[in-house]
């Protein structure tokens, strides 16, 4: 019997990219929480893992040539399960291309421009309370998220189901950072984008990778002592933390 991967995880979009991965190809794996608020994404055993200090990381026991591996940053991770088990991540090299741009376009976009668009809209003034020194963020995060969306939406009036035709690692990646409350969006001024979102949603693997560790995940919004520990741990890392 194959070894479980191990997964290196806490409920967030970027985690959710990789649990719903596992589950679509339907790879065993043992989960392995990381604690991004207490900071345990800084213990040296997970930093030898991840030494971004970042999850989700991935420890595969039945790698190339049977041998361990261990992968870091979620697109990495969705391409080398893509390959290990030939699914979702086409290997004619046109239809490749198609997703790895999506892919990438999250990785560099869609997932940094979200995540500001959250901590602005969210985060930001349980540290700095005067909202007019926050107010410049969260009007460009909140647009360029807008502008994304839109990307999206175009991108889907062509008649695709999916964002790079078929169903692949490309809107396993996308489909956790479209949050439109928490930045500032309503999915009704993007009818396409909408039908996507749903459609990919209700996958049950997508359904029970979303779920993955749900009861683990707090309020960071919250104002307990122990949301403002979390934030500070978030919201304050250095090169020497």
């Amino acid at each position: 019997m194959t070894a479980p991967i191990e997964l290196y995880y806490w409920p967030t979009p970027n985690g959710w990219k990789v649990s719903i991965a596992l589950e679509e190809m339907g790879l065993p794996y043992e989960l392995k929480p990381v604690n991004i608020g207490v900071g345990e994404q800084f213990e040296p055993a997970f930093l030898k893992i991840s030494p971004n200090n970042r999850m989700p990381a991935i420890v595969d026991p039945d790698g190339p040539g049977g041998q361990p591996i261990s992968v870091f940053e979620s697109a990495a991770i969705l391409q080398y399960l893509g390959r290990k088990t030939g699914q979702f991540y086409p290997a004619d090299e046109r239809a490749r291309v198609e997703v790895e741009q999506w892919l990438f376009w999250q990785m560099g976009g869609l997932g940094p421009m979200a995540g500001q668009a959250h901590h602005f809209r969210s985060y930001a003034q349980k540290i700095e309370p005067d909202e007019s020194k926050l107010e410049y963020g969260k009007q460009r995060y909140t647009n360029e998220v807008n502008r994304l969306y839109g990307v999206l939406e175009r991108a889907l009036s062509d008649g695709r189901e999916y964002v790079a035709g078929e169903y692949s690692i490309a809107d396993m990646a996308i489909w956790p950072w479209i949050l439109p409350e928490g930045q500032g969006q309503n999915l009704d001024d993007f009818p396409k984008l909408k039908a996507w979102v749903e459609r990919v949603g209700a996958r049950p693997a997508v359904k029970a990778g979303r779920a993955v560790g749900n009861d683990l995940r707090s309020n960071l919004a919250d104002d307990s002592e122990q949301m403002k520990k979390a934030r500070a741990v978030l919201f304050g890392q250095t090169a020497k933390t």
